[in-house]
């Protein structure tokens, strides 16, 4: 052999382990963009699942807390429709009491008295209130329920309030029944 011939056979030895080489080198830099496009793919399922996760806590968050409130606000109305029953039972025992005002029977007067006072004050114990209405008072659509119009008496009761018919309650902050007013025009 020549020294020629072993000069390129070296040469042919050099190319083709550069050629490997470089087959290698390409082949690693496929794997490593295999694994880094994996690497991204996993990046982006995993920011998914965390914001998957994190919505699904803020609408559990907001469940409890919707949960909560109606909760509350059932308690404070709970019972509305007991204390509306109960409010034609308080209307009767004020017209009870003008009457037995009228009446010479002062022991009579005075134990349905005390029995009204009692029955109250048990009712605003449980968060039920009057509406003071009197009349004179300005007429306001959104806190009393106007039954009919009458010419005012006087000037001074024009758009005022002329009469009371029915006493009006609420129950915490929510009327449950309008005063019912006659009011001159």
């Amino acid at each position: 052999m020549s020294k020629k011939e072993t000069l390129d056979k070296n040469e042919l030895e050099d190319k083709k382990e550069l050629q490997e080489d470089q087959v290698i080198d390409e082949q690693e830099n496929q794997d490593a963009d295999e694994a880094i496009d994996e690497l991204e793919e996993l990046q982006q399922a995993l920011e998914k699942e965390k914001d998957r996760n994190l919505r699904l806590f803020a609408e559990f968050e907001n469940f409890r807390k919707r949960t909560a409130r109606e909760r509350i606000e059932m308690y404070k109305t709970a019972g509305e429709d007991i204390m509306l029953s109960l409010l034609p039972v308080l209307d009767d025992f004020e017209r009870a009491l003008k009457e037995l005002e009228k009446d010479d029977d002062d022991s009579l007067f005075t134990g349905v008295k005390l029995i009204n006072s009692k029955f109250r004050d048990t009712l605003r114990s449980k968060g039920l209130e009057l509406i003071e209405v009197n009349s004179g008072d300005s007429f306001d659509a959104d806190k009393h329920e106007a039954i009919t119009k009458i010419p005012a008496p006087n000037k001074k009761l024009k758009g005022k309030i002329v009469d009371v018919v029915e006493r009006g309650y609420t129950l915490g902050d929510k009327i449950i029944r309008y005063p019912k007013v006659v009011v001159g025009e």
